[in-house]
């Protein structure tokens, strides 16, 4: 019986290439996880929904493996339970991207700036909007009748 040689690690564990689909065994080699705690983690965090090809074959997406990793992280690095790493990426998802914040963590002045005008657009927007709901409903002219009355001219509609 002839062995086949070994395939060579393409993938090291961590890194994802630059492509548009990874196949469930390759998000499994990139992760360092077995086939099926992918697809278990799929039933537990509602993030994690690959497409399926026609034949049923789920596709992740890059933005799919970065969650991937980020759930082992929590849950193999940290230690995090499952219900643990779901609130922490929740946590993380409102918290939204990093860039802006600065490196200790707290925002920036401008961001605050840029946070308080858009407050005080949506105000402004919302007491000019309260004026026109305080103002009385402008009456409606009487409508005629559409059909004027028919006279009794002969006392029958059909002649005999």
């Amino acid at each position: 019986m002839a062995s086949q040689p070994a395939r060579k690690r393409t993938e090291e564990e961590g890194v994802i290439p630059d492509r548009l689909y990874f196949k469930i065994g390759d998000v499994a080699r990139i992760c360092g996880v077995e086939t099926y705690v992918l697809r278990f983690w799929e039933t537990q965090f509602p993030q994690l929904k690959p497409n399926k090809s026609g034949t049923g074959q789920r596709l992740y997406r890059k933005r799919e493996v970065e969650l991937a990793l980020a759930i082992k992280r929590l849950v193999h690095g940290e230690g995090y339970t499952l219900a643990g790493a779901r609130q922490a990426l929740g946590q993380m998802r409102r918290a939204g991207p990093e860039s802006k914040r600065t490196r200790d963590g707290a925002e920036t002045a401008k961001d605050r700036d840029a946070v308080a005008a858009a407050v005080g657009h949506a105000r402004a927007e919302l007491r000019e909007i309260a004026g026109m709901l305080a103002q009385p409903e402008p009456q409606l002219p009487k409508r005629r009748p559409r059909a004027t009355a028919l006279r009794d001219l002969s006392g029958s509609l059909f002649p005999s």
